[in-house]
C-alpha cells in the first residue's frame, strides 16, 4: 500500500531547517527527553488520510456496501459521470535518451512530424530503436548482430502494434505496455519515454498495484472508480507538456501489462467509463492505504475530515501502529537542536485520539529550537502518518 506525500526532497530540506524563537504557552503534548532516550511513536493510519482509505474500502465491502456506496462515503457531494479517451504516462523505468522496443509482428513506427505510419519490415531484427545520433539527427534503427540505420525522422518516433502489447527495453529490464510508446520532449529539452493508451487499458495496469486484486469485488471496483477519476482529473492538469501522468506513487502506480490481474481487470470492465465529478469536471479523488479511523480534510469540499467506521477491521495492520527510535536519530536529522531535550507538538487538526494529526512539532535542544511541519517530520523519519503521539524513556 502506498503512502502519498506531496513534499519533494528539496522542499523537505528547506522545511526541515527552519528555526524559530522560544516556545509559547500554546505548546502542548510536551515530552522531556533525557540525554540518552528511547522514543516510541504510536500512530494511526498509513498515508495522508485524504479521500478513500483502501483498507476502509475493504472493510466497507465486508459490511455489504457496494462500490457506489463506498465512493459516495469517501467523496461526499460528488456526482456520477463518465470519462474515456487516451492518457499519456511517463515511464520512469526508461532512464535512457533513446526508445528501444523488441521486434514483433505488426509493429509500426510514426514520425510525429509526418502523416501516417510505416510498417516495420520483418527482416530478422531483434530490436528497433529511436535515437538521436551524434550528428543531431533523429533516426529509426534496427539491431540484429549490430545496429543499422533504417530511416531519418523529421519529428519524434512512436511505436505501435495495432493494440497488441509492445515490449519496452529499459536499463532495468523488459516491460510490456499496451497502446503506443513514443519519445516525448519536455519543456526543458529532456527526452523521455511516454506510453499513450486508452484510459481503460491504463487502469488495468494501475488497480492491482493500488489495491490487492484478491480483495472484495466491491472494494476493487471502488478503487477502479477512484483511479479512473483521479487519472481523468490529472489529464486536465497535466504534469508536463510531454505527458499527463507519471507511473509512480506521485501520481498513481502503473505497471503496464505485466501488472494486470484477471480479478482487477474484471473490476475495471464492470465500472467502465464511470467517474465521480464536481461541478461537471472529474473530481480530485485522492486515496491512500489507511486513515486510521478519521479521514483528513483535503483541498476541496468533497474531501472532508470525518469519522471512518470501516478502516479499523481486523485485517488492517496499520490502523494502529508502533515504532521505536532513539534521540540520536532526531539529532542527526535536525542538527540545529544540538542535544535534544524536549519534543512538543504545537498544533494538531483536532480530529480523533490525542487531538488528531500533527500539523507542527517543535524540537528543542542545547543548541536551539527547530519547528517543522507534521508532514516533514513524518517524511524525514519514515513514519506511516502524521497522526501520532510519543512515549519517551531513558536508555
Amino acid at each position: 500500500m502506498r503512502a502519498v506525500s506531496s513534499l519533494s526532497a528539496a522542499a523537505l530540506v528547506a522545511a526541515v531547517l527552519t528555526t524559530t524563537g522560544p516556545a509559547t504557552a500554546a505548546d502542548q503534548d510536551v515530552w522531556r527527553v533525557p540525554a540518552s532516550a528511547t522514543i516510541t511513536v504510536k500512530g494511526h493510519g498509513y498515508g495522508h488520510g485524504h479521500g478513500m482509505s483502501q483498507y476502509g474500502a475493504e472493510g466497507a465491502a465486508r459490511q455489504g456496501l457496494t462500490h457506489r456506496q463506498i465512493a459516495e462515503f469517501y467523496y461526499p457531494g460528488t456526482e456520477w459521470g463518465t470519462s474515456k479517451g487516451l492518457v499519456t504516462v511517463l515511464l520512469t523505468a526508461d532512464t535512457s535518451d533513446d526508445l528501444v522496443v523488441a521486434a514483433r509482428p505488426g509493429l509500426t513506427v510514426r514520425d510525429t512530424a509526418v502523416e501516417g505510419r510505416l510498417a516495420l519490415p520483418e527482416n530478422g531484427a531483434q530490436r528497433w530503436r529511436v535515437a538521436v545520433g551524434r550528428d543531431g539527427v533523429n533516426r529509426v534503427s534496427y539491431r540484429d548482430r549490430r545496429w543499422h540505420a533504417w530511416k531519418v525522422l523529421e519529428g519524434q518516433g512512436e511505436f505501435y502494434a495495432a493494440g497488441e502489447p509492445i515490449t519496452l527495453l529499459t536499463p532495468s529490464g523488459e516491460r510490456s505496455y499496451r497502446g503506443r510508446l513514443r519519445v516525448g520532449v519536455t519543456a526543458s529539452g529532456d527526452r523521455v519515454t511516454v506510453n499513450a493508451l486508452a484510459l481503460e487499458s491504463y487502469l488495468k495496469g494501475v488497480v492491482p498495484l493500488e489495491i490487492p486484486a484478491s480483495w472484495s469485488t466491491e472494494a476493487v471496483r471502488a478503487q477502479a472508480v477512484a483511479a479512473r477519476t483521479y487519472a481523468s482529473y490529472e489529464r486536465r492538469h497535466p504534469q508536463s507538456s510531454a505527458y499527463q501522468l507519471c507511473d509512480t506513487w506521485s501520481c498513481q502506480v502503473y505497471g503496464g501489462v505485466d501488472a494486470e490481474y484477471p480479478a482487477s481487470n474484471r473490476a475495471v470492465d464492470a465500472t467502465a467509463g464511470t467517474i465521480l465529478t464536481s461541478d461537471g469536471q472529474p473530481a480530485f479523488t485522492q486515496f491512500g492505504s489507511s486513515n486510521g479511523g478519521w479521514t483528513s480534510a483535503g483541498s476541496v469540499p468533497y474531501l472532508p475530515a470525518k469519522v471512518d467506521p470501516y478502516d479499523g477491521w481486523s485485517g488492517n495492520p496499520v490502523h494502529t501502529w508502533t515504532t521505536a527510535t532513539d534521540d540520536s536519530r532526531l539529532e542527526r536529522a535536525w542538527p540545529a537542536v544540538g542535544n535534544l531535550t524536549r519534543i512538543a507538538v504545537t498544533a494538531r487538526d483536532g480530529n480523533g485520539d490525542w487531538g488528531g494529526r500533527v500539523r507542527s512539532i517543535a524540537l528543542r535542544g542545547t543548541a536551539g529550537r527547530v519547528v517543522v511541519s507534521g508532514d516533514t517530520f513524518r517524511a524525514v523519519l519514515g513514519l506511516r502518518s502524521t497522526w501520532l503521539t510519543f512515549k519517551v524513556a531513558a536508555r
